[in-house]
């Protein structure tokens, strides 16, 4: 009989174990799946303010432009209507997004913004009284910063997806994942030159003028 008692009482001891080392296991990977979230939402919110910085920059950007005279309406109303439809794709800034449709679309709505904006000073470049002013200088210079901190921050954000995903897909972490509702959460798509920030710089900004050239008069006075 003490015989049968201890050996019920060393499995209950070893069945404790077991259960503490489960147990620590599921609390150990939940707590990291929590952080691994959080690190994405707190990504998508960099995300966020940058995109949001660049749409503050463009009232400024096109009330500066506007002014030069006999610019192109068309260019400036469609830098207007991207932003506008920027602004209709609402996702929540404090959580990244878990559908792919959604991201896509934001993707999408962003991409239109930057050709629109691309256009817009590729056609300034035909007013160099407009390219010489302080203000649109200093626009410049700030759409360029922040193009580059857009495409910093994204690429930051698909890393940052990328440890998570791979940790939900996981074996044995996709179980608690499954069981706590961890998804999967989409990412931003490479397009064709998404290596590099787009270009917001212009031909010869900051470039001496080229010399005048002679006058037919001064170049016979030189001659011998």
């Amino acid at each position: 009989m003490n015989k049968f008692a201890i050996g019920c009482g060393g499995l209950v001891v070893i069945l404790l174990i077991i259960v503490f080392v489960v147990g620590l296991f599921f609390w150990g990977t939940y707590n990291r799946l929590v952080g691994l979230q959080q690190s994405v939402d707190a990504q998508w919110a960099q995300v966020q303010t940058v995109y949001q910085r660049r749409a503050d920059l463009i009232p400024n950007l096109v009330n500066t432009v506007s002014g030069a005279a006999n610019f192109e309406k068309s260019t400036l109303t469609e830098v207007t209507n991207a932003r506008a439809s920027v602004g209709r794709v609402q996702l929540d800034s404090s959580k990244a997004p878990t559908d792919a449709k959604q991201l896509q679309e934001f993707q999408a709505a962003q991409g239109q913004l930057s050709n629109a904006l691309s256009r817009l000073l590729v056609v300034a470049e035909n007013y160099p009284q407009l390219t010489a002013t302080e203000n649109f200088r200093g626009l410049q210079a700030q759409l360029e910063g922040t193009e580059n901190r857009i495409s910093v921050e994204r690429n930051k954000f698909n890393t940052t997806v990328q440890e998570y995903n791979v940790a939900v897909k996981r074996f044995p972490t996709n179980l608690m994942a499954g069981m706590f509702g961890f998804a999967p959460r989409p990412f931003f798509e490479s397009q064709p030159g998404a290596e590099k920030a787009p270009t917001v710089t212009f031909p010869n900004f900051g470039s001496p003028a080229p010399a005048p050239a002679a006058s037919p008069a001064a170049t016979a006075a030189a001659t011998p």
